[in-house]
């Protein structure tokens, strides 16, 4: 069942309802026509508030509710992502900050400086703080006050460390923790009696997809709980403050962020939200706070769920408009222990190295993960092992570059191929000025200087895999003085390999081939390899080149293999899941035993 809500039809049919009749109703039919529009009218209501109560059945298991607090709306696997961040920057704008970006029209007749755009926006931040400085409060209702405090307080411990994110003058949970540090702008976390300390911090002020820098780092790993009451609407960069809650938090902990429905508190804060809260419905905030989650750390988070524990509504659908029940919602989620890289399951330990690396979209971790996995199994050199576990520092700086990159003449499977090769390469540094710059050459990003070139000329029959794999290698290398002796080598080098018979593609493959090992890693002089390649007869030519093409047609077969096998052991233990839910809910409904992994003992349904 979709999270995304339906445009409700409600205030239409209330402003129905109340109308009176209009004059042109002759007083002889009013009554029949009241009737009629009421008879008409209520059947729709009645219609409409079926539909609404489908909508709000709870997508999770009563297994899964039945190990929750009370509300769960959506269970862990009924979130559903798009590839990448499906997100623009204008929806995490507030209203003066629209008002700050110049028009289309301002645009186009030049009317705003580029100063004067940058001053208006930095005023419209100045403004924001100044705002949280004067000691707003954000209230409500009583029910829903008292259902979050249920909710903290079914979660808390006595024994828990808490952050909390946007603290105000109250936490609502009762329980009496170890310690309790807000993080925030508010001066009315000062009368928290909750609060044990206090950091000023500005959670809107972060680089993109990096944690918050004014978080002091000795803080990081420290929390059992991350919480954030009321704040996520005000949250410019919820991304950021996501990877900051994931990097606070002990393996285990959990981040619990709460929020009112969207009408709660408008009036006296709506020119804080953001437009992606004052245009949304509270559904669809209930998603994108979810996808908050795993845009920042993707499967470092584990049991993302949703709940909605708002107080219960009037039957009458006059009084229900008319009540000001108010809403409640809260998305959770628990961090993710990480996992060692083993030779068993090498992909889950990969994998958790990458859980907040920025830059990476999760296509692009979805295609890297099974391919670095693969290189590892695969090398039995500690070093490039190594290098593989510590592609995390470099992998940013790669996508930044194949980020500009046209994406249907580089397609997406193929860079993940170049970045896997290149962080398996024990001498690749994406902080070597020299390297990035030999990678932008030989991805045409910066203007080719004539080695480049000559590589370029030198190996344009080779197919776009091999020539991602001779990149790869070429760049870590490019810096050691024999780039020149290997590009002005690969033309002469497939003449002469093809004037023994072999064609231009192969002579290409196996020159580039014998040049990057021989010559520009292995330090043979141009004339020594020259006479090599005179010498060497077609048949042992022939040879490497065979040896080379199968050990990339193995390569991409077992590339393909472990990633079918990954995907029929994830549909395997999706079935059996599923199975035995069916199986325990069938036992319940027929008050027989069933087995409780948990305890290990057979119970009573």
């Amino acid at each position: 069942m979709s999270m995304i809500s339906y445009i409700g039809m409600k205030v239409t049919f209330l402003v129905l309802l109340l109308a009176p009749p209009t004059a042109s109703f002759a007083p002889a039919f009013t009554r029949t026509r009241r009737t009629t529009e009421l008879n008409i009218i209520g059947g729709a209501i009645r219609k409409m508030r079926a539909e609404q109560e489908k909508k709000k059945m709870p997508m999770a298991s009563p297994e899964d509710a039945a190990q929750e607090a009370p509300g769960l709306r959506v269970g862990p696997q009924a979130w559903k992502w798009p590839p990448v961040w499906p997100y623009d920057d204008e929806l995490f704008r507030r209203p003066d900050e629209e008002e700050a970006v110049p028009s289309a029209l301002e645009v186009a007749t030049q009317s705003v400086k580029e100063d004067d755009q940058e001053e208006r926006i930095e005023k419209s931040k100045e403004d924001s703080i100044l705002f949280w400085k004067s000691e707003p409060e954000t209230i409500i209702t009583d029910d829903c006050a008292a259902n979050l405090a249920k909710h903290l307080d079914y979660y808390l411990s006595p024994s828990d460390a808490v952050a909390e994110f946007c603290p105000g003058a109250k936490s609502y949970f009762t329980t009496s923790v170890s310690s309790h540090i807000g993080l925030g702008l508010s001066p009315l976390a000062s009368s928290n009696p909750s609060l044990t300390s206090f950091l000023e911090v500005n959670l809107n002020d972060a680089p993109d997809e990096s944690p918050v820098p004014s978080v002091p780092a000795d803080l990081y790993g420290t929390f059992d709980k991350v919480i954030c009451l009321n704040g996520v609407d005000f949250l410019q960069r919820p991304r950021e403050v996501m990877k900051t809650a994931h990097g606070l938090l002990k393996d285990g902990g959990t981040c619990i962020f709460a929020f009112s429905d969207r009408g709660a508190y408008k009036d006296a804060f709506g020119a804080q939200q953001t437009k992606m809260w004052r245009t949304m419905t509270d559904d669809q905030h209930m998603w994108v706070l979810g996808s908050f989650f795993h845009f920042s750390a993707g499967s470092g988070w584990s049991g993302l769920k949703g709940f909605d524990i708002s107080p219960p509504k009037p039957a009458n659908f006059i009084q229900e408009k008319l009540a000001n029940v108010g809403g409640m919602y809260v998305v959770q989620a628990t961090k993710s222990a990480p996992a060692p890289v083993t030779e068993a399951d090498p992909e889950v330990g990969l994998e958790s190295l990458l859980w907040t690396t920025p830059v990476l979209e999760s296509r692009d971790k979805m295609l890297l993960v099974p391919r670095l996995a693969r290189l590892w199994s695969g090398l039995p050199d500690a070093g490039r092992r190594a290098a593989i576990e510590g592609c995390a520092a470099h992998l940013p700086k790669v996508y930044e570059l194949l980020a500009k990159m046209d994406s249907f003449a580089f397609p997406f499977n193929l860079q993940a191929t170049l970045a896997a090769d290149l962080v398996s390469e024990p001498g690749f540094d994406s902080g070597d000025e020299g390297q990035m710059d030999a990678l932008a050459q030989g991805l045409g990003l910066n203007t080719p200087g004539p080695e480049w070139t000559a590589v370029g000329t030198g190996t344009s029959s080779l197919k776009p895999e091999d020539k991602v794999s001779l990149l790869a290698y070429i760049v870590p290398r490019s810096g050691n003085g024999r780039l020149g002796d290997f590009a002005t080598g690969l033309q002469p080098t497939a003449n002469a390999l093809e004037g023994k018979g072999m064609s231009r593609a192969d002579a290409e493959l196996v020159a580039s081939e014998l040049l990057a090992k021989e010559v520009l890693d292995g330090g043979m002089t141009r004339s020594d390899f020259a006479a090599w390649i005179t010498a060497m007869p077609l048949s042992e030519a022939q040879a490497f080149c065979s040896a080379r093409m199968e050990m990339r047609a193995v390569a991409e077969r077992d590339l393909a293999t472990y990633i079918r096998e990954k995907e029929e052991e994830e549909k395997r233990r999706q079935e059996e899941e599923e199975a035995m839910k069916a199986q325990v809910e069938k036992a319940r409904e027929e008050r027989t035993t069933y087995f409780d992994e948990e305890t290990g003992q057979m119970r009573f349904a």
